[in-house]
């Protein structure tokens, strides 16, 4: 019988059976609490919303309006301070609403990249997780992935 991967499908030719059979099984998620979970579809809602065309057109046509309105209101203070205001309000709550989502998007491929790494034959599996190590650790990675990149450019130019 073939090996069965964690979804219950079958892994082609059984590669990487005792990596897989010996890798912890992932850790339980924390319960979401509704107000968490109620932020987040708020989060990507907002963030699919305003990342739309109709949403930039609707703010170029806002900001249209409001310097069409400024010989009307005598391009006072306060029509200065209007747009001032608003649009310091709606990036400043902004910010939160698209860290959420990169935050969200940024932990899902990285358990996509894991998951390729420990299915890739000859694959460096200390690279799963790297994203956990200190600045130092990472530096020290990242370093020796460059040298093999230099080298790899080397051997590939004599040739």
């Amino acid at each position: 019988m073939k090996p069965r991967t964690r979804s219950g499908k079958l892994e082609r030719g059984g590669r990487r059976r005792a990596a897989r059979q010996s890798r912890p099984e992932p850790r339980q998620a924390r319960p979401q609490s509704s107000a968490a979970r109620m932020f987040d579809h708020f989060a990507t809602a907002v963030a699919r919303a305003t990342g739309s065309p109709i949403a930039f057109g609707m703010a170029v046509a806002l900001i249209v309006l409001w310097a069409i309105a400024g010989p009307w209101a005598g391009f006072s203070e306060v029509w200065q301070l209007v747009v001032n205001t608003g649009t310091t309000i709606i990036t400043f709550l902004m910010v939160f609403l698209i860290q959420q989502n990169q935050n969200k998007d940024s932990r899902a491929l990285h358990v996509k990249l894991d998951e390729l790494l420990m299915a890739l034959k000859g694959a460096n599996e200390k690279l799963v997780d790297i994203e956990e190590m200190e600045e130092d650790e990472l530096d020290e990675v990242v370093e020796r992935y460059r040298q093999l990149a230099l080298a790899a450019r080397k051997r590939k130019s004599l040739k």
